[in-house]
């Protein structure tokens, strides 16, 4: 079988099971369909014969690839994670491969009116001739980061069926959560037990991404004073008018993910739910830098302090928790990762280009305990939504860097 189809194989079987995170759930990890995908990585891994295949306690398949060095060269982590995310229908997920990709637009089956091309995907416009696959129109494709466990599986296939390349301890790790930011539980580093890891998990080829966001999340709750709307006249305090009041508040025209891009941080409200009794309101602030995310913070603490004053009878929390933070801070002290990858890059006659990332990786929070883990492209666009899709060549291409870098991670210098 041709890597190609190897990868396209892989991508079409993973992508139909429903691996959905769900961040309300208390569980780890925070749905049992996560665990469908795992069995099945667990099966696939001991079958081409890795090695310590392992299914932890928290959801994470961890492998490793035995070495093949004489000398002691450098423990290399290799990462996807196997969730999809919470934004979008994820059940029934019916991929497609359009061939030989001619520049057009590209009609969804199961959704007419949608409609692929260059002008609403401009990457697109680059794959003629490409292998692409989407979904059929009603769900995600999963490619993001099915695609990464493709590449990572397909790569880990053809090492183990290739004593004679010669590279050093390979561990591999499958992890649920990472779209709802619990991807990297605190028993993971030291359980992969890498010197430094690579996540497939980036978007164009050449993108390196050895910067992301620092993520804080917060839940606002406003708790009113209920009775019946027939006699509430002086006596209601409605909660769901409150928390809209809150919302309205906020900078919409300026620090929102709709007009913000680059280097710009933002605060995005993303849930409100509840009762004139009591309403909860969901965000997520982003920036690159921890004054400007401490300052969002402030800001909304400001709104929700403003909103309570001129309604003393009800009650407002504002609640703010860290979530992951920039992995530049600590990739900026051991460069070896990133240029490994790049040189990775050049030996496969990719130009790589360093992108900081609107967003956050498992990399991110592997990073900041200590394990550095910049992130490499998987050829994945349109995430998140029912225009995903991904070029086969891209996932090629992701493949053979994979290869590259753990070959040349046993080259002095």
């Amino acid at each position: 079988m041709t890597p190609n189809r190897e990868l396209e194989e892989r991508l079409l079987r993973y992508a139909a099971i429903d691996t959905q995170s769900d961040p309300d759930s208390g569980s780890s990890p925070s749905t049992e369909r996560q665990l469908d995908l795992q069995r099945l990585l667990v099966e696939e891994l001991q079958a081409i014969g890795a090695a310590d295949v392992t299914l932890t306690d928290y959801g994470t398949v961890l492998a490793t690839i035995p070495t093949t060095a004489d000398e002691d060269v450098p423990v290399i982590g290799l990462l996807a994670h196997v969730d999809t995310a919470p934004a979008f229908h994820a059940s029934d997920v019916k991929p497609v491969v359009h061939r030989n990709y001619d520049g057009g637009d590209i009609a969804y089956a199961d959704a007419p009116e949608l409609i692929l091309s260059p002008m609403v995907s401009p990457a697109l416009a680059d794959k003629i001739g490409h292998d692409i696959i989407t979904g059929s129109g009603t769900t995600l494709l999963g490619a993001d980061d099915k695609a990464g466990v493709a590449i990572i599986m397909t790569a880990a296939r053809h090492l183990l069926s290739s004593p004679d390349i010669v590279h050093g301890k390979i561990r591999l790790a499958f992890t649920p959560d990472e779209e709802i930011g619990r991807g990297v539980d605190p028993r993971l580093p030291a359980d992969l037990g890498a010197d430094f890891a690579y996540t497939f998990d980036g978007s164009s080829p050449g993108d390196i991404e050895a910067e992301s966001f620092s993520a804080d999340e917060a839940v606002v709750t406003v708790t009113g004073v209920s009775i019946h709307p027939g006699w509430a006249k002086g006596k209601l305090v409605n909660a769901l008018h409150l928390a809209t009041k809150i919302v309205q508040m906020l900078p919409h025209a300026t620090q929102t993910p709709e007009v913000t891009e680059g280097r710009e941080g933002f605060l995005h409200v993303h849930t409100l739910n509840g009762t004139a009794a009591q309403a909860e309101i969901k965000l997520i602030l982003r920036d690159f830098e921890l004054d400007g995310l401490a300052a969002q913070g402030d800001m909304l603490r400001r709104v929700c302090d403003a909103v309570a004053a001129t309604e003393p009878r009800a009650t407002i929390t504002c609640e703010i928790k860290a979530q992951y933070r920039n992995m530049r801070y600590w990739l900026e002290g051991n460069t070896q990762p990133v240029e490994l990858a790049e040189a990775a890059y050049r030996a496969c006659g990719i130009e790589p280009v360093r992108v900081p990332i609107r967003g956050g990786t498992d990399g991110s929070r592997l990073t900041e305990l200590g394990v550095p883990t910049p992130n490499l492209f998987t050829g994945m666009q349109s995430i998140h939504g029912p225009l995903e899709w991904v070029s086969v060549q891209d996932m090629a291409a992701a493949t053979r860097v994979c290869l590259k870098l753990v070959e040349l991670a046993t080259r002095p210098g």
